[in-house]
């Protein structure tokens, strides 16, 4: 018989309540009173939890609530050295937010930042479809007097919105933190909150929402196991709100992490689940969808599927009512990067260089991040073409704005950079780059 450890989660939180045994048996008793679960607790059960013995799950969920009460705050199962909670079906409500909250604040902490880089991709993952994600969410009794209106859903969009801009600007690694302690601290209360129907579908929408942006995040600093995670509670949660927009938009971004890791089926296949999520979508987001099955199925070498969606992304984005507005970073700057795809994966490596140049024009000016990750890119297609002073200017203008950017991915860009630009430095305009890298890089990217 295995040794039981000691609970030192529990010790934890009740330390932090500044409650005595006796004080966390009472209360725990007072919540199954209410909640129609009656129990006996007293201090010698308290110190059998400390002492590494489980309680029962009923008893469980009335501890954790008695707990939560006091430090005003939400408490999951890991948090109090508990198991998880039996599912009862496939997307509860405790279970999605409990894992949202694990997942948050994993991600505040910098001593977990080597262990949440260790996941990785997972081509198996199961991904939640619309109909077992559909309204499977129930409302929460949360037992407190604590009421949201839509308020604190607009809040919560704005914030969501600002860390955007911020991703966009200056990438996500300092931003990424941001979004997981708000989530934390604030939006898992709110979706604890007591609300009518309208206001808590909202706030789930707003949550998945975050949620989306803050996987999205994770796949900039290539934390691709982590990003999964974010993105499967963001599907769960937009299927709660009956939120197609979001459910579409995770989707897509999952195939867009899936085609940049080179997983051409798996990528293909969530783009299409992608569309076929969202049959009223409109021209721009059909534009938004379509483009992504058509790099996804360039991958493939699949010429003609390629061929057929990147057609439907231009006339969609032709339709669009507004080409000059972005959806969710969706504009004709994005729909050329895609048609330079395309053109790469299908072998057309002067047409790809001629649409990534294009995508550059007519990038919005706030999408900084993008802006150095592209021209890097677009740089190592013009070395390939053998226009060495074209690549040369181009990645000089990406070095310039990199110290102004904090992405994973524009940091392999500019390693990559460092490689491909040594054996020409006897070229001027390559040695001069190639001493910029040197002063403007840290030593371990070059």
């Amino acid at each position: 018989m295995s040794k039981r450890e000691p609970n030192a989660g529990l010790a934890r939180l009740i330390g932090e309540a500044g409650w005595t045994h006796a004080q966390l048996a009472r209360q725990t008793n007072a919540v199954g009173t209410e909640t129609g679960t009656p129990l006996r607790y007293d201090e010698s059960a308290v110190t059998h939890w400390l002492n590494g013995t489980v309680p029962r799950e009923p008893a469980r969920r009335c501890i954790l609530e008695a707990l939560r009460r006091k430090l005003n705050r939400h408490v999951t199962h890991a948090e109090a050295g508990f198991p998880p909670a039996k599912r009862e079906d496939s997307a509860t409500t405790g279970d999605t937010v409990e894992g949202l909250i694990e997942l948050g604040r994993q991600d505040m902490d910098p001593s977990r930042r080597g262990v949440l880089g260790a996941g990785l991709f997972s081509v198996a993952l199961t991904i939640p479809g619309w109909p077992d994600v559909l309204g499977r969410l129930e409302a929460f009794k949360s037992g407190r007097a604590t009421r949201i209106g839509m308020h604190e859903v607009q809040m919560v969009i704005d914030m969501t919105t600002k860390v955007s801009e911020l991703d966009d600007q200056f990438g996500g690694r300092h931003a990424r933190p941001m979004a997981a302690a708000f989530l934390v601290n604030t939006v898992a209360d709110y979706l604890h909150a007591d609300a009518p129907d309208d206001v808590r579908k909202a706030m789930m929408a707003a949550a998945s929402d975050l949620s989306y942006l803050t996987g999205y995040m994770a796949v900039d600093e290539g934390l691709h196991g982590l990003a999964q995670r974010y993105y499967v509670k963001a599907l769960e949660l937009a299927g709660a709100s009956e939120d197609h927009l979001t459910y579409c938009t995770t989707l897509r971004g999952m195939s867009v992490q899936a085609v940049d890791l080179g997983h051409g089926a798996k990528a293909m296949n969530l783009a299409d689940a992608a569309a076929a999520a969202s049959p009223a979508a409109g021209p721009r987001m059909r534009a938004f969808l379509a483009g992504q099955q058509a790099h996804a199925a360039a991958l493939l070498g699949n010429r003609t599927g390629a061929l057929r969606h990147i057609r439907e992304a231009e006339a969609a984005m032709d339709r669009a009512e507004s080409r000059s507005k972005p959806f969710g970073s969706y504009d004709p700057s994005s729909l050329n990067y895609h048609i330079s795809q395309v053109r790469y994966e299908l072998g057309d490596l002067a047409g790809s260089v001629e649409a990534m140049e294009q995508s550059d024009q007519l990038r919005f000016g706030v999408y900084r991040r993008a802006r150095v990750r592209h021209r890097a890119t677009l740089a190592e297609r013009q070395l390939q073409l053998g226009h060495l002073e074209a690549a040369c200017e181009t990645w000089t203008s990406a070095l310039d704005e990199w110290p102004l950017v904090q992405s994973g991915r524009a940091d392999d860009r500019m390693r990559t950079m460092v490689g491909l630009i040594r054996p020409h430095t006897k070229n001027a305009h390559a040695r001069a780059l190639y001493e910029q890298a040197r002063a403007v890089l840290p030593a371990s990217m070059h």
